[in-house]
């Protein structure tokens, strides 16, 4: 079959795309040499899929349903395969090959390809109702909160190192509109003083968020999509403060449900509510300030204006 990149890859991976990356024009062809040297059998391509990787269902030789999901070295999943193999299923996909071995996609190190567990691609918590979807997403994401791996320091990058380089680039995109700019400050701001004194390091997501919950068979819920790091766990809490954002925009009341989900989550998870304030704050700035860099204003709109509740 033609292993077409879906639409909403093409787009995500053509805002951010440096300069020579050919990956999406060698997908198609490296897609079936994976494929091949797995003896898998392809059902579909999952689409709309994600943002950073190409999704095929597939069945193994034993006619075990699995995933296998090819992704650039960009998006780093050669730790996001450190990070599965240490989980162990444990609130997140199984990782059925966790040897990396070799492909001709990519160069050495897995070449970008990952084979696991089949999970209900199309059922997520977001189905569910909201207070219930935030219930069942904070149970998943407490699970994976563990010591990281022995040596991993260079495997992942830090909560420190990320923000890091996003705070740069807020700063450098921040443009002239004064609310904007007022905004970044008080991001860069919090930024800066949550990183003085940080709480005791625990790998994290990443990416953690709702859409990232899928039904599974030998429980319930599980995660997917990480885009591990090592830090706090406000960091990776923060992220899910702000699901549904286009609800909560809509909603006459949504900066007072905004706070109260700050505080009923900081609760439940035990972590710091002002620390996870200040970390939703950042990471909606961030994230508010790169949609208007990529020409993506009303994302950039619904994000400020979520930010400003804060």
């Amino acid at each position: 079959m033609a292993f077409e990149p879906p639409p909403r890859l093409v787009r995500a991976l053509g805002e951010p795309a440096p300069d020579g990356d050919d990956w999406l024009a060698q997908l198609p062809v490296a897609a079936q040499q994976a494929v091949d040297l797995r003896v898998l059998t392809v059902e579909r391509v999952q689409v709309p899929g994600g943002r950073s990787s190409l999704v095929v269902l597939v069945r193994r030789a034993d006619g075990t349903p699995a995933v296998l999901k090819l992704a650039p070295r960009r998006a780093r999943p050669e730790s996001e395969r450190v990070a599965l193999a240490h989980w162990g299923g444990a609130g997140a996909v199984q990782l059925l090959e966790p040897s990396t071995g070799s492909t001709p996609f990519g160069g050495s190190g897995g070449g970008g390809v990952l084979l696991l567990e089949r999970l209900h691609p199309d059922v997520s918590v977001r189905s569910l109702p909201e207070a219930k979807a935030l219930l069942e997403a904070a149970g998943t994401l407490r699970r994976l909160w563990v010591e990281p791996p022995a040596g991993s320091d260079s495997v992942f990058e830090t909560v420190a190192s990320r923000t890091g380089r996003q705070a740069e680039a807020m700063s450098a995109s921040a443009g002239v509109d004064a609310e904007v700019a007022a905004l970044v400050e008080a991001a860069l701001a919090a930024r800066e003083e949550l990183l003085v004194a940080p709480p005791e390091a625990r790998l994290l997501h990443g990416t953690f968020r709702q859409s990232k919950v899928l039904a599974a068979e030998r429980v319930p819920w599980l995660a997917v999509g990480p885009d591990p790091l090592v830090g706090e766990c406000a960091f990776d809490l923060a992220r899910l403060v702000r699901d549904r954002v286009e609800d909560l925009i809509a909603s006459s009341s949504g900066a007072a449900i905004t706070r109260r989900r700050v505080k009923r989550l900081a609760e439940s998870l035990d972590v710091d509510q002002e620390r996870l304030r200040g970390w939703t704050l950042f990471r909606a700035v961030e994230s508010g300030v790169r949609a208007l860099r990529v020409g993506r204003p009303r994302d950039a709109e619904l994000l400020l204006e979520f930010a400003g509740w804060l």
